[in-house]
């Protein structure tokens, strides 16, 4: 008898013990996560363009709560969220307009640039309305520009960041693939034109990884997260050409943010 009220006496000393560890660890986690002072900045696949529920507040850059910066900011709550993504934004818009908010006490940055460059809303402009050896002609003059002149501008950006953010984790997130090829799309472009934009895709992200990792970032590759949900897929996360609101073509859904973009940035951050 005696021995057993020893041995409760104990259990329930050690359980008293774990809960407390575990409160005080829990606690300890929740603000270190409170702690965060976290940037968001880049383009229209940043500021959320596609999802709809716009900030009216934010004009044309089109910022929404529906993209994966403010979605991960509305989990973790971090102590400050400073949400600089813009719509159109090219490298040097960020560098001329969208770091302000970074600072000493910046802890988390996150930014999607190189696409405008690029010429990406030309690109699809060309292949959507002209005829395919054009198309063909300015995916290749696109490539050409990732190799000659956007390792540069993208050089100049991450300087910056780190100039001004010199203790930040900074994520940099890629592009998803824009079509399955073979799938379900009757109409429209050839397969031939489909596949040379994926890979023009791939080429953008390739180049932005290695800058991206010849600065100590990290970089994350969303098309993986896409796969099954390109446009022609049946089950799509970014819109078609929608001659309704063109602005929002070929950009990511609500869902491709909320399931396409904030898990990679999730795990990186």
């Amino acid at each position: 008898m005696k021995l057993s009220r020893i041995t409760a006496f104990s259990t329930s000393l050690l359980l008293g013990a774990v809960l407390a560890l575990t409160g005080a660890a829990s606690a300890q986690a929740g603000e270190s996560a409170a702690a965060i002072d976290y940037v968001a900045l880049g383009d229209s696949y940043s500021s959320g363009v596609g999802s709809g529920g716009y900030d009216s507040a934010s004009g044309d850059c089109k910022r929404t709560p529906r993209a994966y910066p403010a979605l991960w900011a509305a989990t973790h709550a971090p102590a400050t969220f400073a949400f600089a993504a813009c719509s159109g934004a090219r490298t040097g818009d960020v560098t001329a307009s969208q770091l302000t908010p970074l600072s000493a006490a910046t802890d988390l940055v996150s930014i999607t640039v190189g696409g405008n460059d690029a010429g990406f809303s030309d690109v699809m402009t060309t292949c959507v309305l002209q005829a395919q050896a054009t198309c063909l002609n300015r995916i290749a003059t696109a490539r050409a520009y990732v190799d000659s002149t956007l390792p540069g501008n993208l050089d100049s950006v991450y300087n910056a960041i780190r100039a001004k953010a010199p203790a930040a984790r900074v994520v940099v997130l890629g592009y998803p693939r824009f079509y399955k090829i073979g799938g379900s799309c009757l109409a429209g472009l050839s397969d031939t034109v489909r596949a040379a934009i994926n890979g023009a895709s791939d080429y953008l992200n390739a180049a932005t990884a290695k800058r991206a990792a010849d600065h100590g970032y990290t970089f994350v590759d969303v098309a993986g997260a896409f796969a099954g949900h390109e446009i022609c897929s049946g089950s799509a996360w970014l819109h078609s050409l929608n001659v309704l609101n063109v602005p929002e073509s070929y950009h990511p859904t609500a869902a491709g943010q909320s399931g396409g973009y904030l898990p990679g940035f999730a795990s990186a951050a």
